[in-house]
């Protein structure tokens, strides 16, 4: 080997350690909202637990605190509490729903269902809760807008 071809050699490649052998960072601690808590009524606290158990029926699911209301995750949000939210005249759910849904829910019940800020434009639905609804059709709503995200 000439002397110019030594200078060319390239140096042999450094050993990595096995992937395994690698620091593993610590687990991420749960992110915690930093809105208030709303404040709740009696009235409205019975019917978040009337919610929450169609929701925690349902597989897999968790509750978390974010923006300051309740919200269920399978592991994507699929149902979040209204708390008279923005100075909104009623306590109610939002849920994602198929497309199409929004509308023709609205158009056929005004009072009931609503298009909720944010997500509305999603195609979500607000579910008036607060004005005896019919718990059947809360439940097939939140069974559908779990479907949807899962």
């Amino acid at each position: 080997m000439t002397p110019a071809a030594k200078k060319r050699k390239k140096p042999a490649a450094k050993k990595r350690k096995p992937a395994a052998a690698k620091k593993r960072s610590p687990a991420k601690k749960p992110r915690v909202s930093t809105h208030p808590m709303k404040v709740r009524s009696k009235e409205t606290l019975a019917l978040t637990d009337r919610l929450r158990a169609i929701c925690m029926a349902l597989p897999e699911v968790t509750e978390q605190i974010a923006w300051g209301e309740y919200t269920w995750r399978a592991p994507k949000i699929f149902a979040m509490t209204d708390t008279y939210h923005h100075g909104s005249a009623h306590f109610a759910v939002h849920l994602p729903a198929p497309p199409g849904a929004q509308e023709a829910l609205v158009d056929a019940d005004p009072l009931r269902f609503f298009r909720p800020p944010y997500t509305g434009g999603k195609g979500w639905i607000g579910v008036v809760l607060d004005t005896d609804p019919d718990w059947g059709m809360v439940e097939s709503l939140v069974k559908t807008a779990y479907d949807l995200i899962r």
